[in-house]
């Protein structure tokens, strides 16, 4: 960043002078401990005095030991932490006026007029009403002679920016909640497992998830592993619904499916407003059924274990943001919460949030449930929209017949949630009336004929597989060109959708090429990313990333811990990407590394003395482990083994090193939920945008498509899914090392060394700012797929 920008920065966003409070107030999530290490240290960071309030808002009444300054070193080795160590409370004294003024006054014999607050929209609701009191609990104060006049004046307006720890995901104006990623983890861990012993019996299993008020969690979880029923209170079923259930749970039986799960919240009620029990469902299917029926209770399960990838990263930018949105409050500024909104945080006024929050209760309570669903947002309305799409098939006779032929098919390296997004595809494909067919082994298994419709019951459980079951192959298909045409020739393929990396992006290109030449190349063509390296051009994220973050931050977080109890150890870890740095830097930002080196950011020896200095200064004084993660491309002369060894050397009578090359791990292993739930909900949209081209350029008996915006790209652009015609993203990729020229993620790298404690220049020109709950969002057809 330019010294003007960073000149800015430190004149106008000081922190120095102003005392900073966090509190974590309610139910705990995971991810509470990562907000409040990055409130902590992104306060220090600016100058700022950071006090911990222990318990909530109990621990604010009550004073004393309850509120502590903070330390750089007391929020060290808690990033990978559940629940919350500073604990949290339900506090009946905060909630009246007396209790009020005692938290008003501990406050103020610190100095602490900035408060940041992690909890739902009960302890958010709570700190407003703080802040609305603030002037008149201070002249109570005054009054009682507690205080002076001048603390009074000098602490005369409180600031409030919250934070929303729950992972119900019930906080209206956010994507996402701090804590909901990670439950659904626990959910899936548990499907995942429940599956194998239903199919070896023959069962059927009914798990009940939390979500009292809200059906996200049951929602998104039927979605990542294809349940058979799923039962929430912002939609209930209609009238009869018993028997649709069990005619369904039947039918699938009947076709030879061994298992079946059906998702119950705890929250679910029917069109009368009475509740819909796990137990209730399950006597049911036994009764109508005779089916061998389990139930599963999931509980606090769901609260537990360690914050997932998304999690911590998501905490980490919220939190540095809450900071940052503290700075630059004025007196009049409305108490704001920090939300993310497609991939971008944004700053909405609380009480805003709150209210509309409120509404959806309101919506339900009334029985208008079609509201309900919208008030809760697009995000949840898509993953509604798209469950129903997917899991409820139409007879034949209700289907459209559209005469149209649509190929599916992976290309590059495998990544996870590849197969989620085939069986999207072709169950959305079958849905609007079309043959799908399945292509293996990428472009290679196309020109050798490996081509074979693909029907919707073929697809089953593939939500939950990693790897690609299509197969999968890196060839390009310039060279077989003649034989591709002829395949589509011989089998009428009207379409194509390509679901790969950056081999895919350039093979959608080459036979973009050779429609002058085939005119069987001129039909629609979309290419969905799906790549561990998330280097594909034209999209924020791709299908496989989060779940190789996730190999790389549970790996991080074993080799660290190993270290636990012996002397000071420093580990050097290389992660996949080729050039691309996203891995190296969004897993060294979720496992707390001290340094990533990147292609991206290029390095000198001096830049690794530096950070070996600065290591070796930290470990002097406080912390016992070292995490350092190097891209497996960053520099062709300074390896893995030359930063080992470099390290090694320099380290000596301070700290030992070791090395661990992570490899094809990161691509193995089962799909996260979020790759599961963005690779199934792009899929269908491509499916979608697939049908309309295909309508549009039927002429005269046939398929005829050459238009520039007839091969696209779908991805994710900060707040919304476009389709982005292959041709106009040539300019923003760099061929040779086969990346985007410009990356989003490369604004977090500041970031990630604030939090490791080196001083460098951070950028607010992208930061959020205050906007509206109510604002002209993207169009139906753009919506986030943010889950």
């Amino acid at each position: 960043m330019a010294q003007s920008d960073n000149k800015r920065f430190f004149e106008n966003l000081t922190g120095a002078g102003k005392a900073i409070a966090v509190l974590t107030s309610g139910g705990d999530a995971q991810g509470m401990n990562a907000a409040v290490r990055a409130v902590v240290r992104m306060g220090i960071y600016v100058g700022a005095k950071v006090y911990f309030v222990h318990e909530g808002y109990q621990g604010m009444v009550d004073g004393g030991d309850n509120i502590k300054e903070a330390t750089w070193e007391n929020v060290s080795s808690m990033l990978q932490v559940g629940g919350t160590v500073i604990g949290s409370a339900r506090c009946k004294d905060f909630r009246t006026h007396e209790g009020r003024l005692k938290a008003a006054h501990n406050l103020i014999q610190r100095g602490i007029t900035n408060l940041c607050v992690i909890g739902g929209d009960g302890s958010l609701t709570g700190a407003n009403l703080f802040r609305e009191e603030w002037s008149g609990l201070l002249a109570e104060l005054v009054q009682q002679g507690l205080i002076d006049e001048d603390a009074a004046q000098k602490y005369s307006a409180l600031h409030i920016v919250g934070m929303v720890g729950s992972i119900d995901n019930d906080f209206c104006g956010t994507d996402m909640t701090i804590g909901t990623d990670s439950a659904l983890h626990r959910i899936i861990e548990v499907v995942d497992a429940i599956m194998t012993t239903a199919q070896s019996h023959q069962r059927t299993f009914v798990l009940e998830v939390m979500g009292r008020h809200c059906g996200y969690l049951a929602l998104v979880s039927a979605l990542a592993c294809g349940a058979d029923w799923v039962l929430i209170p912002e939609m209930p079923p209609e009238d009869g619904w018993e028997e649709k259930m069990c005619q369904k749970l039947s039918a699938k039986r009947a076709g030879m499916k061994r298992l079946n799960i059906i998702i119950v919240a705890e929250g679910a009620i029917d069109r009368k407003n009475q509740p819909i029990t796990s137990e209730h469902v399950k006597n049911l299917v036994v009764s109508r059924l005779g089916f061998d029926t389990r139930v599963t209770i999931l509980g606090h399960v769901q609260r537990g274990g360690t914050p997932s990838a998304f999690d911590r990263i998501l905490a980490s930018r919220m939190g540095v943001e809450a900071v940052l949105a503290l700075l630059e409050t004025t007196a009049n500024t409305p108490a704001c919460v920090v939300s993310l909104c497609g991939n971008q945080s944004v700053r909405l006024p609380l009480m805003e949030c709150v209210q509309m929050t409120q509404e959806v209760q309101k919506a339900m309570d009334g029985k208008r449930f079609e509201e309900a669903v919208q008030l809760r947002g697009r995000s949840f309305e898509n993953n509604l929209k798209t469950y129903k799409l997917l899991a409820h098939r139409k007879p034949e006779s209700e289907l459209p017949h559209s005469n149209f032929n649509v190929a599916v098919l992976n290309v590059g390296a495998p990544a996870a949630g590849m197969n989620a997004a085939v069986r999207s595809a072709v169950r959305v494909g079958i849905s609007e009336g079309h043959k799908m067919f399945a292509v293996n082994d990428g472009f290679e298994g196309f020109y050798k004929g490996q081509i074979k419709e693909i029907k919707w019951a073929d697809v089953g459980g593939w939500t939950g597989q990693g790897g690609s079951l299509l197969g999968t192959k890196r060839t390009l298909p310039a060279k077989h060109i003649d034989k591709i045409a002829e395949q589509m020739r011989k089998y009428n393929i009207n379409a194509l959708l390509v679901i790969g990396g950056f081999e895919a992006y350039l093979g959608i290109m080459e036979l973009l090429e050779a429609r002058r030449t085939y005119e069987e190349l001129c039909v629609p063509m979309v290419m969905v990313p799906a790549t561990v390296s998330n280097n594909v051009p034209g999209s924020d994220l791709s299908i496989g990333a989060d779940t190789a973050l996730n190999a790389i931050t549970a790996t991080c977080d074993r080799i660290k811990q190993s270290a636990s109890g012996t002397k000071r150890r420093v580990f050097i870890i290389e992660t996949m990407g080729g050039y691309c740095g996203y891995l190296a830097t969004v897993g060294g930002l979720a496992a707390g590394a001290d340094a990533a080196y990147i292609f991206e950011e290029p390095f000198d020896i001096r830049d690794l003395q530096a950070n070996v200095e600065h290591l070796t200064e930290k470990m002097k004084t406080s912390i016992q482990r070292g995490l350092v993660l190097r891209n497996e491309n960053s520099n062709e002369n300074y390896t893995t083994d030359f930063i080992y060894q470099l390290y090694t050397e320099e380290g000596k009578g301070v700290f030992d090193c070791r090395k661990n090359v992570l490899g094809h791990m990161q691509q193995g292993g089962a799909p996260s939920p979020f790759d599961r739930n963005f690779g199934t909900k792009i899929s269908a949209k491509a499916m979608q945008w697939i049908t309309k081209k295909l309508n549009e350029s039927y002429r005269r008996g046939r398929v005829f498509a050459n238009t520039e915006d007839s091969a696209c790209l779908l991805g994710m652009r900060r707040r919304a899914m476009v389709f982005q015609p292959v041709v106009q993203l040539k300019d923003e990729t760099d061929f040779v090392h086969r990346i985007p020229k410009e990356q989003w993620w490369l604004k977090l790298r500041p970031l990630m060394k604030i939090l490791a404690k080196y001083k460098t220049s951070y950028d607010v020109s992208d930061s959020g700012q205050l906007e509206h709950v109510v604002v002209n969002r993207p169009k139906a057809s753009e919506t986030s797929v943010t889950i």
